[in-house]
């Protein structure tokens, strides 16, 4: 089950992410979402559980908790919209 981690200190790492899940269950990967100019954290991330039933403790037990000085908010990670780019023109 993939997790979306949000409200993450700029400061909190894979490591740390990865440590806060473990104690739930097997973490498959972690990926913290960086901005692509700077390379400074963007505060969100999405971590990857194998097993549903400890994915879902992990999210019971760690949405609203304390993570590096943050309550986060971790809740199963949706399927993203497809964004429209406006700006975009056919050729002919």
């Amino acid at each position: 089950m993939n997790i979306y981690t949000g409200n993450l200190s700029y400061n909190s790492g894979v490591t740390e992410l990865t440590a806060a899940f473990e104690n739930f269950g097997e973490v498959s990967s972690v990926n913290i979402i960086v901005d692509r100019e700077t390379g400074r954290s963007k505060g969100f991330g999405f971590v990857e559980m194998p097993n549903s039933n400890e994915a879902n403790a992990a999210i019971a037990g760690l949405n609203g908790s304390s993570l590096d000085g943050r309550t986060i908010n971790v809740n199963q990670a949706r399927q993203r919209e497809e964004r429209g780019n406006s700006r975009r023109f056919d050729r002919y």
